[in-house]
């Protein structure tokens, strides 16, 4: 008969309290995996131990691994961080160097942009050039290697190979802004990192920022893939599966002063009412919102255009209305000096027309408190409110008044009032002002202050619409202010003796909002033609202007410095 060994009734209640105790010692989630077990048994009959209830297994216990690559940007180990998973769950998440060849991975697409600070130049990079910096083949860009945090660092190398030695700095995100900015370097982040401040460069022409943006053709795309484990299973990482989502993107172009009378609109009765915007009209209508800052009203039985007329008093053969329809006008603002020129007839006539067309108007109309009412937009989940005063005309009595149409007058206790109440209800609103005209690109101190009144209230975008002359522009906490356009469609060509250098040149400033957050400003540049017709600027037309209110803004050393620059398409 063969023996076996028989434990005392001592030693099987210490192996029981020890497992008993280690259930309860708070360690980390665990997974069973295959040991080598010790095996306990009674012989028949034994009384002492036959209500002793023994496991015949005891499994050997270890913690369940969740392993996150150091390649993984922040928003997205955040949001795996805070899935309700079961304690028994794991997995593994980091890049992607190959296709899943399983059905259990989860997987992720995470777009990223290359940037500069915004007073940048240059506009364009290639994808070689890209790749022959990373490689040292190349300069760094401005003489700077590019920043990135140490994710994106670990995510690039991943998919690049390691960097050549000074071809990438490491930063901390939350001194990433400001180093580049310090050092006029160039970086590459996450989209969700986005802001203003910085200028969004395309490569070979794509963009995160732009419609019609190809995310196959765009080289700043990073794979991760999530394998689950233990008791882990796909559907439980319910999470969105890229950082990118066009569908959450809004775009809105401001444009400044269009007044459709003198020598504007001689040319559009003989070239054609739509002639003014035949090469900037693509760029508007692709806006999802495009703003036009219409000073002249329509009246029917306009008199005819006169291009040497001196005299100051305007209105707009209604037809006109066909070239803001041709070019996608979405909403107009009404805070022109000459708005109120033909009186409250034709101020009346020009409201009918817009709400003919479905145009929403701001900044005026056909009594005070019409005047005072925001234009909403709610594009792509992105709630927009535009508000606009005129500052002169207050002093001349054309603003509007109870019962009588006009620009809406600055009065600033109620407007700032409702831009706080507009931000409170989700609005990113866009404040305009007609304020007094100026031939010079640095603003009038009062204009600052009237500008940071309205941004203190909670406006993230401050434009002014009166300047013919385009004005500087700065960044004010979370502000972005422009004091001035410059022209859209008007026929001042330098024509007159005072009429300074540059006067034909114009801003058209295209914001970018993403989920309810301004997550760029784009300055696009125009040169007026034929005393009516704006183009796109040329390389060297914008780099030189560019620089030069760069310089005038405080963002840069000299005016004339030598610089690279692309027009914007």
């Amino acid at each position: 008969m063969t023996s076996k060994y028989i434990p005392s009734k001592k030693l099987i209640y210490f192996l029981l309290l020890t497992l008993l105790f280690s259930a309860c010692g708070g360690q980390a989630p665990t997974t069973v995996i295959p040991s080598p077990v010790i095996v306990l048994s009674t012989p028949a009959g034994s009384p002492e131990l036959a209500a002793t209830s023994v496991p015949t297994a005891l499994p050997i216990t270890l913690p369940v691994e969740k392993i996150i690559g150091n390649a993984v940007p922040r928003l997205l180990r955040e949001q795996v961080d805070a899935l309700n998973l079961p304690a028994e769950a794991g997995f593994m998440l980091d890049v992607a160097l190959t296709p899943s060849s399983t059905s259990t991975q989860v997987q992720f697409q995470w777009v990223y942009a290359l940037v500069a600070p915004f007073p940048t130049v240059r506009d364009d990079v290639t994808a070689d050039e890209l790749q022959a910096t990373w490689s040292g083949s190349t300069a760094s860009f401005n003489g700077q290697p590019l920043l990135m945090v140490e994710s994106t660092l670990a995510a690039f190398t991943a998919l690049w190979g390691e960097p050549a030695s000074g071809s990438v700095r490491s930063v901390d995100e939350s001194q990433m802004l400001d180093t580049a900015w310090a050092d006029s370097a160039w970086a590459i982040v996450p989209f969700e990192e986005l802001s203003p401040r910085w200028k969004v460069l395309t490569i070979d022409g794509q963009s995160p920022i732009r419609k019609g943006f190809d995310v196959t053709k765009y080289p700043l795309v990073v794979p991760f893939s999530l394998q689950p484990s233990g008791a882990a299973v796909s559907s439980a990482f319910n999470l969105a599966s890229t950082n990118y989502d066009a569908s959450k993107l809004t775009t809105v172009i401001l444009t400044g002063v269009t007044a459709l009378v003198r020598a504007t609109a001689a040319k559009m009765e003989v070239k054609g009412v739509t002639y003014p915007g035949e090469k900037i009209r693509d760029l508007l209508r692709e806006a999802d919102i495009a703003h036009i800052s219409n000073e002249i009203p329509f009246m029917t039985g306009c008199p005819a255009p006169n291009p040497n007329s001196g005299r100051l008093v305007f209105c707009s053969d209604p037809k006109y209305i066909a070239l803001l329809n041709d070019v996608g006008m979405d909403v107009v603002e009404l805070t022109g000096n000459h708005f109120a020129d033909y009186g409250r007839g034709a101020m009346e006539e020009t409201l009918s027309i817009y709400k003919a067309d479905n145009i929403p108007y701001f900044g005026g109309g056909a009594d005070l408190e019409d005047s005072f009412q925001p234009a909403l937009f709610d594009v792509n989940g992105n709630k927009i409110a535009f508000l606009g005063c005129n500052r002169p005309d207050v002093d001349n009595f054309k603003v509007a008044s109870e019962g009588h149409s006009g620009a809406t007058p600055c009065d600033f206790d109620y407007l700032t009032m409702k831009v706080s109440e507009l931000k409170s209800q989700g609005y990113l609103v866009i404040f305009t002002f007609q304020w007094y005209e100026d031939y010079a690109a640095p603003p009038n101190p009062l204009q600052v202050k009237d500008f940071k009144r309205v941004a203190d209230a909670g406006a993230t975008i401050v434009s002014g619409s009166q300047a013919h002359y385009a004005k500087v522009m700065e960044f004010y906490g979370d502000t972005f202010i422009h004091y001035g356009l410059g022209n859209l469609f008007f026929d001042q060509m330098g024509n007159f003796d005072w009429m300074p250098e540059g006067i034909r040149r114009e801003f058209y400033d295209r914001y970018v909002v993403y989920n309810g957050q301004l997550i760029s400003v784009e300055l696009i540049t125009g040169m007026l033609e034929d005393f009516s017709r704006p183009r796109l600027m040329n390389e060297q037309e914008r780099a030189e202007f560019l620089q030069e209110y760069f310089f005038e803004s405080g963002w840069a050393s000299s005016p004339d410095a030598p610089v690279l620059g692309s027009s914007v398409p």
